[in-house]
């Protein structure tokens, strides 16, 4: 995410494809077909079968649906209990031909009695949030099936699914979720130190505590940034509370995971909603950036007082201000970062949506690699510009 000389929108965040949503069928892009296209609607058939699975997220709360014995889904829409595809009373048309897709795309909607016998016959414990999603309205078999598979990977993966629910809620709609998190750090890092070196030229090396610092903070960035805008599946029921965290909770659960999410059966977003997504994305952002900020540059100033202890040079630069260095990274990111990254994923579902990427996949992935180096450059090289002109580097 160019953190290291810019806080990329990477970072703070990006996607691929992946698994069918506890909290609404799909998660991704959803066909046209099905609904007319709205205002910010980006609409999306499944690309792959590398991609499809991303279809399965959803963000949106969703009334909750019966499920049934055989598995069958009968009942209106999916609800972020289980990832369960259908219609909610918002969405579809009445005859079934949602349900009919899902169950083509996803496979069944799987009851109670139908997930406790495959889990018990692959011998697997499932998490409590995953036994109340099937118990209230089922769990479709993609989503179902893939959690067994991430759950029995090579160690460490196999024991961070099971231990830390945010990361296989991510990796059920999106397998691909660590992938992507890897190569923003890679490209990030790499590119970050070529801007930095551009940008700072001879002056590289009596700066490289900045750039060290720069470094350090864009990937955590990178992390916080792509696991921010992932899709996501969603197990249990919306806050009940009343209170002001309560209603809260329920308005940020109701947005989309970035403002260009598609829209599919069973999740509806409105042009307030994804306008309201971009500031409550800019608050998240700035907030990580001003926190990592304040780690990233409080080692570097140690580092360089530390050296300035045991020999001082006439050409050693200022120990930059903490507090200052800090606030600079948090609107970085919340304005130049989550607008620059919120582009690009709706770019990528453009073209992951089109007839060359659904035949060739690795066109979409190209394309990927590709923005998000033009980015990493671009951000790098205009996170060192805005330090210089506040004052901070």
């Amino acid at each position: 995410m160019a953190f290291a000389a810019s806080p990329s929108l990477s970072s703070l965040a990006s996607s691929s494809a992946a698994t069918a949503s506890a909290a609404c069928p799909i998660s991704s892009p959803s066909p046209s077909g099905f609904h007319e296209a709205r205002p910010l609607h980006l609409s999306l058939k499944s690309f792959s079968p590398l991609l499809k699975s991303n279809l399965l997220s959803c963000s949106a709360p969703h009334a909750p649906r019966a499920s049934t014995g055989d598995g069958s889904g009968a009942g209106s829409g999916g609800n972020d209990s289980g990832g369960n595809g259908g219609k909610d009373g918002g969405g579809g048309d009445g005859d079934g031909g949602d349900e009919d897709y899902e169950e083509a795309e996803f496979g069944r909607l799987l009851g109670f009695n139908d997930v406790l016998r495959l889990a018990a016959a692959r011998g697997v414990a499932l998490p409590a949030d995953m036994m109340e999603a099937a118990k209230d309205s089922g769990i479709r078999e993609v989503l179902l099936l893939r959690y067994f598979d991430l759950q029995a990977a090579p160690w460490p993966l196999g024991v961070m699914i099971r231990s830390f629910s945010m990361l296989r809620n991510r990796m059920l709609a999106d397998p691909s979720f660590l992938f992507k998190v890897g190569t923003e750090i890679v490209i990030d890092s790499c590119c970050a130190t070529f801007a930095e070196v551009q940008k700072r030229g001879k002056d590289f090396w009596a700066e490289f505590e900045l750039y060290s610092a720069d470094l350090l903070v864009g990937i955590a960035v990178d992390i916080a940034l792509v696991g921010m805008l992932a899709p996501y599946v969603r197990f249990g029921k919306p806050s009940a509370s009343t209170g002001l965290f309560g209603r809260f909770s329920r308005m940020a659960g109701s947005l989309p995971s970035s403002v260009f999410e598609a829209e599919r059966p069973g999740c509806r977003f409105t042009v307030q909603q994804r306008i309201g997504t971009y500031f409550y994305k800019g608050v998240l952002y700035g907030t990580v950036g001003f926190v990592c900020g304040i780690i990233g540059q409080g080692i570097a100033n140690m580092i360089m007082t530390a050296k300035r202890t045991v020999k001082k040079s006439d050409e050693d630069i200022p120990v930059p201000p903490l507090i200052k260095s800090a606030a600079l990274w948090g609107v970085f990111l919340a304005v130049s970062s989550n607008t620059r990254y919120q582009i690009i994923n709706g770019l990528e579902r453009v073209v992951e949506a089109s007839p060359v990427a659904k035949q060739v996949p690795p066109v979409a992935m190209a394309f990927t690699v590709g923005v998000r180096f033009a980015n990493n450059i671009y951000g790098g090289m205009q996170f060192v510009d805005w330090a210089r002109w506040s004052g901070v580097q």
